[in-house]
């Protein structure tokens, strides 16, 4: 199969983009405490939609704001909120994207973070435009010393959000587990979106070696390491929580150039075309994979025609030289096929396992190949956790 080159980007994206946004209101983010919300609710930022403007909409506090915008400060301090990641794990990096607040956006940020051992009972709910923090809910929070916690990213000055300059990338390299972290804005204003991009982190050994484990979920650790195309849907969508919502909650591809005029298909109904497009993800633990899922959900008039799974063990340098060679499988002879090429159907939820799942032994990483493209809403594959050197 002929395979297409990774098109390069005039403007070098940070890397941890492609890893999972663990704060996002659908992995189960929310937001605990918020010193104000007067124009604009603090659960706004995590929305996983994009951020939106409309100029004729206001509310009764003001102009309607798709993201967290607190009133022009007129006592002492700074505002202030915390969020609780739906999905505790490593930190890479943040993405404070101030879209549509040009005269009203924060101008600094800093970002602290913890790990909790137990999770706080307090919660924001309804609708809390026009609020402020209350004496009892300060109160409660200063039970947990959050002033105090690690300090990820030092004060920083932001950029107002017009489109050329709203995302404020943020590097982090912090080895911990973290479960909430403290969003500081100086001293007040507005930002519409924070993404949390990481690597959940599970205790594993509270798991049974003979427990079947969804390996690459990512609830369970499971990341995206890369891939060849991502034009409509990015792949780590594949690994989210429950079943897609839309065909915006998967992987799609653009079509392919390359697809022959007129098509043709094998003996088993495939498609004979030239190329294919592939995704590669890591494991959230080492394992022996028995039971495979490929979703097409929603996906109807843009499913891939067929897919196969290959399946390889790699250290963490072999991952970085995988990437750097653009996943090319003629430069990594380890792949052994998991699951043999499958015909797909459209917005179907395809289960296989038995016989049609290869045994190859434990594995770190899976390659998903579709072809010639299209969507897949959730990859799950089941498996024993395996420790190994």
């Amino acid at each position: 199969m002929a395979n297409r080159p990774v098109q390069k980007e005039t403007n070098r994206r940070p890397h941890f983009l492609q890893f999972n946004n663990l704060a996002c209101e659908t992995a189960g983010g929310k937001v605990i405490f918020a010193t104000d919300e007067w124009f604009a609710p603090a659960r706004n930022l995590l929305k996983r939609d994009p951020p939106e403007f409309i100029a004729t909409a206001f509310t009764e506090y003001g102009k309607w704001m798709d993201g967290w915008e607190t009133r022009r400060k007129r006592i002492p301090g700074h505002d202030w909120c915390i969020i609780q990641l739906g999905v505790p794990g490593i930190m890479h990096g943040f993405d404070v994207d101030t879209s549509f607040f040009t005269g009203n956006y924060a101008p600094y940020t800093s970002i602290q973070a913890a790990c909790l051992d137990q999770m706080p009972s307090f919660t924001l709910e309804g609708d809390r435009t026009g609020m402020a923090a209350s004496p009892s809910q300060f109160e409660a929070v200063e039970q947990l010393n959050s002033d105090s916690w690690e300090e990820l990213v030092p004060m920083t000055k932001l950029n107002p959000g017009y489109s050329e300059s709203c995302h404020n990338y943020l590097n982090v390299t912090y080895p911990h587990r973290v479960t909430h972290i403290r969003l500081n804005i100086y001293p007040d204003g507005g930002i519409a979106r924070l993404k949390v991009y990481g690597i959940g982190k599970k205790d594993w050994s509270t798991v049974s070696s003979q427990d079947l484990v969804d390996l690459v979920a990512l609830v369970n650790g499971g990341v995206c390491v890369g891939y060849s195309d991502a034009h409509f849907g990015h792949p780590c969508n594949m690994i989210g929580i429950g079943r897609a919502d839309s065909m915006g909650d998967g992987w799609e591809t653009a079509r392919r150039l390359d697809r022959p005029k007129v098509l043709k298909v094998d003996e088993k109904g495939i498609l004979q075309v030239p190329g294919f497009e592939w995704a590669i993800l890591r494991l959230g633990h080492p394992g022996i994979i028995s039971k495979i899922e490929v979703d097409t959900n929603h996906f109807k008039g843009n499913f891939p025609d067929s897919c196969q799974i290959q399946a390889c063990c790699l250290t963490p340098d072999e991952e970085n030289n995988l990437i750097r060679n653009q996943g090319c499988s003629d430069k990594t002879p380890k792949w052994r096929i998991l699951l043999p090429p499958q015909k797909l159907k459209a917005h179907h939820r395809h289960l296989f396992s038995g016989e049609s799942v290869v045994q190859c032994g434990p594995v770190t990483h899976v390659r998903l190949v579709i072809a010639p493209d299209g969507g897949v809403s959730r990859l799950r594959l089941w498996g024993r956790p395996v420790n190994f050197t």
